[in-house]
């Protein structure tokens, strides 16, 4: 007797020896999973609960959101719309992305989350890395609800003064009230299945290095993940030379707080001596592969074939408009093999296959959550997406792995399986009524736009 039983899939395991299972059988219990092999043996082994027939659709690992934004979900679209107005303001997490969350109260980040995590399973993702931002155990209820794999993380700000006070008093903290409340949402979270929590630094410029040391320290004490943006734009760099002397990663490596707690997103503006660091200290790392190649020349490629622990992310829907991480890892396929393989006359500087491992693979080890998730294996957490291939797009249907890392999407996916419960069947949310979500998004949206447009006045 086990809880589920997929039968007839095409299988892309995404494991250590990429194997691929054409009409196989994944047998689930207990959240994970038990076996896999041909679907005609599978009847005379198993007796399941439940029963998903995948047949003509690829069964395989979800994809994992290893930077993520949950408060900014109802600016997809809005900055925009702003631009054709008036020229927006730079740096732009400075003056719109911040104020915005300043303004959110625990309700709105709630149902943000709700919109968000529903939209990450209806494109395949089932575990996401939050950034760090305002009311994050309404993200953790929410995530909980929905049926979604997650890290939530409080927005971590103890000085603006640099940022010349941008930051919304409502998500200021002394340095003592930082420490506290990163420790306790950490405590808090710890033991549930699926949605835990990681300490924040918001990024260097409004992170004292009192705030920095102490939270390094922290995430030793509780084996923790400390989520921060670095080497992201270079006012970034220009703010650590003139106030530190070092780039930085150098400045973080001075206050002793590299290592594989911190995962640094973006990683874009890194410097040869940088990437060392990352390499030495094993810090990991995050690709948003539809807007980090306008900060800089990103070195994907070099870090991951270095064996540093990166994954891709989405930054947001506010970011990207799409959080399709299929999409960002075949934007990133054109970028890299611009930076990194047109220039030699190399052909494929790196292949779908490998940015579907960095997809997988690397983000289940960025976030310390390896070989838990991101492979279909025995033992693993049954965190599975069918997703269709038998669309005129995907046809023929030569090499399941091609398919898989090439062609499919988002909207591919047809039913989606998280720590071993069914959540999305047929495109279709089971966990949550998701006409009722867009009818409260309605309604509050307008509200939240006029205040916003107040704010940061919009004309």
């Amino acid at each position: 007797m086990i809880d589920l039983l997929v039968t007839n899939a095409n299988i892309v395991s995404m494991d250590e020896a990429r194997r691929t299972i054409a009409d196989a059988a994944i047998a689930v219990d207990a959240g994970r999973i038990v076996w896999m092999g041909p679907s005609v043996e599978a009847a005379a082994r198993f007796a399941p609960r439940e029963r998903l027939d995948a047949a003509g659709k690829i069964a395989m690992p979800g994809m994992i959101d290893a930077h993520f934004h949950t408060a900014q979900q109802f600016l997809r679209g809005k900055l925009s719309q702003l631009s054709r107005r008036q020229p927006l303001k730079i740096p732009i997490w400075k003056n719109y992305y911040v104020p915005f969350e300043g303004i959110l109260d625990p309700e709105d980040v709630y149902l943000s989350g709700l919109f968000a995590y529903a939209n990450m399973l209806m494109v395949g993702t089932t575990c996401f890395a939050e950034a760090g931002g305002p009311h994050p155990d309404e993200m953790g209820r929410a995530a909980d609800e929905i049926g979604i794999r997650g890290l939530i993380a409080l927005s971590t700000v103890d000085s603006h003064a640099s940022t010349g006070a941008v930051v919304p008093d409502s998500m200021m903290m002394t340095r003592d009230q930082a420490i506290e409340r990163n420790i306790a949402l950490v405590q808090r979270w710890k033991t549930h299945p699926r949605v835990n929590a990681s300490l924040a630094l918001r990024q260097i410029i409004v992170c004292s290095p009192e705030l920095i040391t102490a939270i390094g320290q922290a995430a030793v004490d509780l084996d923790a993940k400390i989520h921060t943006h670095l080497c992201e734009g270079i006012y970034e760099i220009d703010f650590a030379l003139q106030k530190f002397g070092m780039r930085p990663t150098e400045y973080l490596e001075s206050l002793g707080v590299l290592s594989h707690h911190l995962h640094a997103a973006h990683s874009v503006i890194l410097s040869p001596d940088e990437v060392d660091l990352y390499a030495k200290h094993r810090v990991s790392a995050c690709h948003c592969g539809l807007n980090n190649y306008s900060l800089g020349a990103p070195r994907l490629v070099e870090m991951w074939r270095r064996g540093i622990d990166i994954g891709m992310g989405s930054d947001g829907g506010a970011t990207a408009g799409t959080i399709d991480i299929f999409q960002v890892a075949h934007a990133a396929k054109i970028g890299q093999q611009v930076l990194a393989g047109t220039p030699w006359h190399i052909r494929t500087a790196i292949s779908y296959e490998e940015l579907l491992a960095v997809a997988t693979n690397g983000g289940a080890r960025a976030l310390g959550m390896s070989p838990d998730i991101g492979q279909l294996s025995v033992g693993s957490k049954a965190d599975i997406l069918l997703v269709s291939c038998d669309d005129i797009d995907q046809q023929p249907l030569y090499d399941l792995m091609f398919t898989a890392s090439s062609s499919v999407v988002g909207r591919d996916v047809r039913d989606v399986i998280v720590d071993g419960r069914v959540v999305v069947k047929d495109r279709e949310l089971l966990s949550m009524d998701m006409g009722e979500i867009r009818a409260k998004v309605a309604r509050r949206q307008p509200q939240l736009m006029e205040r916003f447009e107040r704010l940061v006045g919009a004309q």
